[in-house]
Parts: C-alpha cells; structure tokens; sequence
C-alpha cells in the first residue's frame, strides 16, 4: 500500500510542476525531494547533492557535449549544399527520383549528428529548395523529410542512445553498433514508400531530370567524400575497437573543425556560435539526467521499481505484451515530452521491468529509440513538427498530417524489431569493442 501511496504522490507532484512549465530537470528534482522526505529517514538535500554529481560527473557522459558540437560544427558549414550535390546524380534514377536524397542525406548527417533537429535543419535547408524547384509535391517533400530526420536518434552517434546507456551503465558503444541495422532498415522503409508513391501517384510525378554522363556523376562525388571520411573515422574508430565512444567524439570535433576549415567557412563567428549552441543542448541534457538520477535513488528507497517489477511479474505477461503496451505508453508519453525527457523519466520504473521479463537491454534501447522517433513527429509536442513549420511556414496540422505514414513504417518498425531481435543484437554480441 505504501508503494500505491508513493506512485499517487510522484505522479502528482510531477504533473503539477510539469504543468505549471517548471524546467523538466528541476521537476524531476522536486518530485525526488518530495519523496526522500516523505517515504524516507535519509536528509534529501544530502542525497540530492551527491547523486546529482555523481550523475553529471560520469566520464560516458563526456560523449554527448562532444557529438553535440561536431553536429553544430557541421551545421553551420557548406555541408548541405555539397551533400546534395554529391546525392543527387546517384539517386535521380531511382522510382521517387531526388525525394530519395531526404532519406540519404538524413542517414548520412545522422552519422555525423546524434540530433534529430540538427538533422532536420541541415538536411531541410539543402533539399526543400531543390526539391520544390523540381516540382515534386510538397505533402512528400515535408512528410519524407520529417520522418527521415528521426533516423537523427537511432543511427550512431545518437544522442538519445548515450542517455539511454548513462541511465542504465551499459556501454554506449554497444548501443551505437546496435543502432546500425535497424537504422538503414528503417530508412529503407522509408524509401520504399517513395518508391511505392511513384508508382501509385503517376500524375504527381515531375519531369524527369536531364541525363548525366558517368564521368560527371563520379565528378559530383567528391562533394561526398570530406562527410563520408569523417563518417568512417568516427564510427569506424569505435567499431574496429580503436576508440571509445568518448575519444571518437573527440576525433569527430577535430575532423568537423578541420572539414569545415577546408571549406573556408571556419572563422571565430562560426566557432563561438558552434560552441555556445553546443553548451546549450548539453547543459539542458545534463540537468534532465541529473534529476533522473535524483529521481532513481528516491524511488528506490521507496522500493517503487521493485514493487512495480514484482506487480508485472504476477501478472504474467509475455515480453511481447509488455513490449506491446509499452509502446502505447511511450507514444503517448511522447505526445507530451521530448525523446531524452521521456527515457531519463521513465529508465528508474521500466529497468527493472524489462529485467524481470528478460528483454535484452541493448534491444530495448533500439526499440525506445525507435517510439521516441515516433514522438518527434506526433502532435502536440512533436519537436521536428515545429522545426518544419519554422521552415516551411505550413500549419503543424498539415506537417502532422504529411508525417502519418512515417509514423505508421515506424510502428512497422517496432514489429520487425521483435520479429527479428538480431537486427540490433547481433552486431554487438559479435564485435569486441571498447567502452
């Protein structure tokens, strides 16, 4: 009875502050102080003061300000005019023509960028012009472009995923090589419905584009190669077992500066403003998992987690229902929170769940990756829905509407995840890697 008391007052106080537009870390926070000094004998401002260090003095965490600031490094150079024309001439032949280069160049930046919102701006800002200007339909052009820019959270470095292995002390490289496959799977989903559009749609086709000899093709990619090289530095440093996590984001911060100083877009303006965006994101991220942490120790001293896993337990659930309903619950969820918010949140209470019903935890963290996706881009609170009005200037009941199918390949997304859980285990469970 006391762990009903406890979740009502949790509950409670975390709705009202969350209600009343207190910042989401300093929510956590109160609603961790309000239970240590009900449902416990030890001094809260002691716990807090501890665990909140401990918290954001973690060296995994280093990675997140580090990728952070490669993907605002790259942001604010000639990398999306370059991409673009170096996509382009190798995906004009595909059915759907240059719509596939949303998808391409989201997956490409999205291994570069662990965001999904500096995914979104980059790529937006390269292909809505060029793709409006070839007369593809806008409901394609926006909806395509928003799903895709999800694959910001999933594909490695993901800032999403580095949370997610902090709140659980996994290794966050394990978790950036369990994002690969389900990654390109996903955005083959997503191409595969612009290839289907092409065939459905004839009369909103465009023109089709000018043919274009080999010899020039080629010539077009050397625009790809500077982004495809950090790519493989970055990713490949981690993979092969040269570097952790935290020493490949390094690496990818020295290697953003120099591409962006062979691009001559360098200069102290676009430094200090990379830096300071950087600062930003990562102060905001770091306050968020200082509450959770706050809010995991005041709930296990109130034995919630415990009780909840144990409630689950008797009810025996299969670990498809479980995973069944907690989709639902995290799409909902994320109709009211951004993706970080909603795992840090939640990690304290479903942790000890999904042990309970032997689910891999590198898999869960793929597949809440995965309905996090979801929540960019379902109203009302879906961030990459507001990015989008930003840039196009449309009503975020239309983006919304442009977004469904997307939403839909993502939930397809998820039923293949538990059909075939090797898609996200198999390549850390055969890789030997550090951190």
């Amino acid at each position: 009875m006391t762990e009903f008391y406890a979740t009502v007052i949790f509950l409670f106080v975390l709705f009202l502050l969350l209600g009343s537009s207190v910042w989401i870390g300093l929510a956590l926070m109160g609603v961790a102080w309000v239970g240590m000094e009900l449902f416990t004998s030890r001094p809260a401002g002691d716990a807090m003061i501890t665990t909140i260090w401990t918290g954001a003095s973690s060296w995994t965490l280093t990675a997140l300000p580090l990728f952070i600031w490669m993907g605002e490094i790259l942001y604010r150079t000639r990398l999306s005019q370059d991409m673009f024309r170096g996509l382009a001439p190798w995906l004009r032949w595909l059915p759907g023509g240059l719509l596939h280069t949303n998808i391409a160049g989201c997956t490409i930046f999205a291994a570069v960028s662990g965001s999904s919102a500096a995914t979104l701006t980059t790529v937006g800002k390269m292909s809505i012009p060029e793709l409006r200007k070839r007369g593809y339909p806008e409901y394609m052009i926006i909806g395509t472009l928003a799903g895709a820019a999800t694959l910001g959270l999933m594909i490695p470095p993901s800032l999403t995923l580095i949370v997610y292995g902090v709140s659980i002390n996994e290794s966050i490289t394990k978790l950036f090589m369990a994002g690969i496959f389900p990654g390109l799977v996903l955005a083959g989903l997503f191409m595969a419905y612009i290839v289907a559009w092409h065939f459905v749609k004839r009369d909103q086709r465009p023109e089709p584009e000018p043919k274009m000899s080999f010899g020039k093709m080629v010539s077009e990619s050397r625009f790809l190669i500077p982004v495809l090289a950090l790519v493989f530095v970055v990713i490949g440093s981690m993979y092969l077992g040269y570097a952790t996590a935290t020493e490949a984001a390094a690496v990818g911060v020295v290697g953003s500066l120099a591409l962006a100083a062979m691009q001559k877009s360098l200069n102290w303006n676009t430094f200090s403003q990379s830096l300071m965006g950087a600062t930003r994101t990562s102060a905001m991220v770091a306050f968020i998992l200082m509450g959770a942490a706050f809010l995991s120790l005041a709930m296990g001293f109130t034995g919630l987690p415990r009780a909840l896993a144990a409630w689950i337990d008797e009810l025996g659930l299969s670990p498809i229902v479980l995973i069944a309903a907690l989709t639902v619950f995290y799409v909902i969820l994320g109709m009211f929170l951004d993706g970080i918010s909603s795992v840090v949140l939640t990690m304290a209470i479903v942790e000890p769940m999904i042990r309970q019903a032997g689910i891999d935890v590198i898999w869960f963290g793929i597949f809440i990756v995965v309905v996090v996706e979801m929540a960019q881009v379902t109203p009302p609170i879906g961030f990459n829905l507001f990015v989008l009005q930003g840039m196009t200037k449309h009503e975020i009941s239309y983006i919304s509407k442009t977004a469904i199918p997307m939403v839909g390949l993502m939930l397809l997304m998820v039923i293949i995840l538990v059909m075939w859980p090797q898609l996200a285990t198999w390549l850390p469970d055969n890789i030997n890697a550090r951190g």
